[in-house]
């Protein structure tokens, strides 16, 4: 069966839908499926995108592509919508470059079915799904009536209320009245009628967009509040006129994020001239400050109207509701949401580590219980089909005899689609892996669309012939390679890994080759504990939360008794979907490990897996595994040692030295005047021996230096507020605790023509002489929003900003000469480090006047992110390989050197 996937669109979640749209198409069944990428650009165009585009990082980095980018002082990645007033002729030549425009009567000679990942307005409003009913073709979720009424925030809470359901009270500002408003009148009245905290809403727009939390009777905060809900924002010259060239720079890139600012187009005050460009915006507010005391900016797709709520106090929870196989609602275990933050907003949401997700909620089984059947209930009185996610509050009453009390709101008709988001991570706690949950999805919307009348007979044949093909596929019996996919670890980057370590298993699981086993890493660098994971425990939310379950499975904790509820419910749909059931983690000795697999991919970063210690294991019991072998990752692991050998072999790399504890306990004050003597500020202070981007800090003065040197030889696990504050220390970033860190000059453009950050991958196979082949593919040349890139920006979607390749020239040929020149670079770096399987190396590159090439490397990782949107991907695609042929590339890589290890030894 042919599905159409349908992602990114024109909505403020498009990052969201373009990652959660790429998770559907490397999840459908292929035995059972084809995937269709329909992407769906932010003026509504519908195109048949080139597969090697759905593994970008962020819509920007391949849409619009660089070759219709305007002229640019800044180089700013940005959307379709921030190009102007496209003719068609000028938006096919777009779109041509990417793949093909679908005209929407073409639609149905393409796909049997459309999977919708869309979110937000245009996705989850009914008008793709009228356009879809228009031209008879079955599509996933809701239909036009409840999908229209699950996008209006107002609209529901009009009917709660006429329902005498639990909601908070609420009262609506339009944006005409709040132009006519007295902000101080109006923050009174609001206080009086609902209280303190208020929450802020934008009606009509998904995933905590438009949000914000009043706490205090703030006047200005308020204001803000409003603005915030409406995507405007009110600037005084005051405050543009205090930021320099770099922190204007920084403030238009905020206030243009779709997710957090209020975006692109934007216009001024009451003008009608629209600014479409991040660069128009800085030059219109230089030139506008020169007479007006303050402007305001709108964007042009902003709301009309802010819904103003009183805060709901309790426990905030997610639940997922699916229409069983007779059509009844099934509510999933939901989910309580542990904030690290006040409000749990885009970033927590789907950012692994910012939030805790507990499944199901710690309440007593009856509670749980009644917010189980409140979510059915809403399911069935707001007439959602096939499935949605409903958010709500548990909220306890001061009086004793009472019941708490359940508050539910802002349900969503499509639930955001990552690995590890609550739409498959309750399917997993029934024992569906993503793979086999699509494939219920899609069978229980074909069934809700010939039940509203669309093409009652031909419905019936695709249903008959799905039911059929999936029984067979139940009965197979397949002979698949085992590959144990080791994840997690316990270094700063083991959410990362989890991340890989899923990315794997999921392009795995869906090919008719190999058959993956979760392996969870935990322990510490003296004893390696690994654990074979079921699927609900590897789809937690990030490697705490799969640690904390393998230990409440160690401590002899039994099922949750609502989860053996829910199982049971839910068996018609698991006996026929899942597998096999679900169990507990289980803990093995690598001799277990060696019976159990026929080969390791280690999805590890940092220590352990980069440092050979594994490897070594591995070795030990003749297992084939992906990467660098045991010496080699022993170096690449040791930033020091790393540089030292590249410098020696004529390669060029930063000023460095170490720094030690030693040193730094005998005389803190000589530790750092010798440090400022050897290296000016700003220079870069990181670990020597950790993943890449794991506390890498520019230090500008001395006071961050001390910061720095106090928090990575702090003795206690918790960081001292004070240097993390001087450090500008993100939410829950991690720093490890070292006795050794590494010192660099800061690599700078030094009077360059050109100078940019690059990272490189590369690919080894056996030449048929036996020697080593090296594949460099073309670099991505990465854009930092900080001042050094952070490990989200690198491999979490919708966060980095890559250009593949990267951007060393405007004329094709001279680019392609300097791409050459770094690629042997590259080549060399692996050479002298006697890297194998496959790596990615960081650099920098200037280019000279002259046209000199200059490749500064930075850092060697032997085992690179392989999280979906990192962009190894993106390379890889260049040469052909989806991201399954890279990895079993790498695999078979693997295989061969054991076959040549193993032969060497007899």
């Amino acid at each position: 069966m042919k599905i159409g996937i349908f992602f990114g669109g024109p909505s403020r979640e498009r990052e969201i839908s373009f990652a959660g749209g790429r998770t559907v198409y490397d999840n459908l069944d292929k035995a059972l499926f084809q995937p269709v990428p329909v992407f769906v650009d932010s003026r509504g165009n519908f195109i048949l995108l080139d597969w090697h585009y759905i593994y970008k990082g962020t819509i920007r980095d391949f849409y619009p592509p660089v070759s219709a980018l305007p002229a640019s002082e800044h180089k700013l990645q940005v959307y379709l919508e921030s190009l102007g007033e496209l003719t068609t002729e000028e938006q096919d030549r777009i779109i041509s470059e990417v793949g093909r425009r679908i005209l929407p009567h073409e639609l149905a000679g393409l796909m049997d079915f459309a999977f919708l990942a869309l979110h937000g307005p245009g996705g989850e409003d009914g008008a793709i799904q009228g356009l879809l009913e228009w031209y008879g073709i079955p599509y996933s979720g809701s239909g036009i009536l409840p999908s229209a009424f699950g996008i209006d925030k107002i609209a529901q809470k009009n009917l709660l209320k006429a329902l005498h359901r639990p909601t908070p009270d609420f009262r609506i500002i339009t944006a005409e009245e709040w132009d006519e408003a007295n902000p101080v009148a109006t923050l009174d009245y609001l206080v009086r009628e609902l209280g303190l905290p208020l929450v802020f809403k934008a009606p009509r727009q998904g995933s905590s967009i438009g949000v914000s939390i009043l706490r205090e009777a703030s006047v200005e905060k308020f204001q803000a509040a409003i603005e915030r809900s409406l995507f405007r924002k009110t600037l005084s010259r005051e405050e543009w006129q205090g930021l320099s060239g770099r922190e204007r720079l920084a403030w238009v890139q905020q206030l243009t994020d779709i997710r957090e600012g209020i975006g692109l187009p934007v216009v001024l005050d009451e003008e009608t001239t629209i600014i479409y460009h991040p660069d128009n915006l800085i030059d219109t507010l230089n030139m506008k400050f020169e007479a007006a005391e303050q402007v305001r900016l709108t964007n042009v797709d902003g709301e009309a109207r802010v819904l103003v709520e009183s805060c709901v106090a309790g426990r905030e929870f997610s639940c997922i509701v699916v229409e069983d196989p007779q059509g009844n609602p099934l509510a999933l275990p939901p989910t309580e949401i542990v904030k690290g933050e006040e409000m749990f907003d885009y970033r927590s949401k789907y950012l692994p580590g910012l939030s805790r997700k507990v499944t199901p909620i710690d309440l007593p089984e009856a509670d749980i219980q009644r917010i189980r059947e409140a979510c059915e209930e809403m399911f069935r009185t707001f007439g959602f089909q096939v499935y949605a996610r409903l958010d709500g509050f548990f909220s306890p009453l001061k009086s004793e005899e009472a019941e708490n009390q359940i508050f539910l709101n802002d349900p969503n008709t499509t639930s955001g689609m990552l690995p590890a988001s609550f739409f498959f991570h309750q399917a997993a706690e029934i024992g569906l892996n993503p793979s086999q949950f699509l494939t219920y999805l899609i069978r229980t919307s074909l069934a809700a669309r010939r039940r509203g009348g669309m093409h009652p007979v031909r419905l019936g044949q695709l249903l008959k012939q799905l039911d059929e093909a999936v029984a067979s596929r139940q009965h197979e019996e397949r002979q698949r390679t085992k590959v144990a996919v080791i994840m997690g670890g316990y270094s700063s980057e083991r959410h990362i890994s989890v991340e890989s370590g899923r990315n794997i298993y999921e392009k795995l699981s869906s090919s008719v080759k190999y058959e993956p086993v979760p392996i969870f890493l935990t322990g510490s660098a003296q004893e390696h504990k690994l654990y074979v994971l079921p699927i609900n425990v590897m789809l937690k939310d990030n490697a705490d939360d799969i640690r904390e379950k393998i230990e409440h499975a160690e401590a002899g904790h039994s099922l949750h008794p609502v989860l053996e509820r829910i199982r049971r419910d839910a068996d018609a749909i698991t006996s026929t979907y899942a597998g096999q059931p679900t169990a507990q983690p289980r803990r093995i000795s690598f001799e277990e490990l060696a019976e159990m697999a026929d080969e390791v991919f280690i999805a590890l970063h940092g220590r352990p897996g980069e440092d050979g210690a594994l490897q070594k294991e591995l070795e030990q019991y003749g297992l084939p595994y992906n990467g660098s072998g045991v010496e080699s990752s022993s170096v690449t692991i040791n930033k020091f040692e790393t540089n030292r050998r590249l410098r020696e072999a004529g390669l060029r790399v930063a000023e460095h030295r170490l720094a030690t504890r030693l040193e730094w306990d005998a005389d803190p004050e000589g530790f750092y005047r010798s440090l400022e003597t050897q290296f000016h500020y700003p220079f870069i202070a990181k670990p020597s021996d950790d993943g890449c981007s794991s506390a890498v800090k520019k230090i500008k003065n001395r006071a961050e230096l001390e910061a720095f040197t106090r928090l990575i030889f702090r003795s206690q696990e918790d960081l001292m507020p004070a240097e993390a504050t001087t450090l500008h220390l993100g939410f829950k970033e991690e720093f490890p605790q070292k006795d050794v860190f590494l010192v660099e000059t800061l690599i700078e453009r030094d009077g360059a023509k050109h100078f940019l950050e690059i990272t490189g991958g590369l690919l080894t196979h056996w030449g048929a002489d036996g020697k080593l082949v090296i594949e460099v593919f073309e670099a991505s040349e990465a854009l930092a929003t900080g001042e050094v890139l952070s490990l989200e920006e690198k491999f979490l979607a919708g966060e980095g900003q890559n250009i593949t390749p990267a951007r060393y020239a405007p004329e094709p040929a001279e680019r392609q000469r300097i791409s050459d020149e770094v690629k042997q670079e590259l080549r060399r770096v692996a050479e002298v480090l006697h890297i194998e399987g496959y790596a990615r190396i960081d650099a920098f590159v200037r280019v000279r006047e002259t046209g000199a090439v200059e490749v500064l490397i930075i850092e060697v990782n032997s085992l690179p992110g392989m999280t979906p949107a990192t962009c190894i991907f993106h390379q890889t695609a260049l040469n052909g390989y989806t991201p399954y042929d890279f990895i079993d590339r790498i695999l078979e890589f693997g295989k061969e050197r054991n076959a040549k290890r193993e032969l060497a030894k007899n």
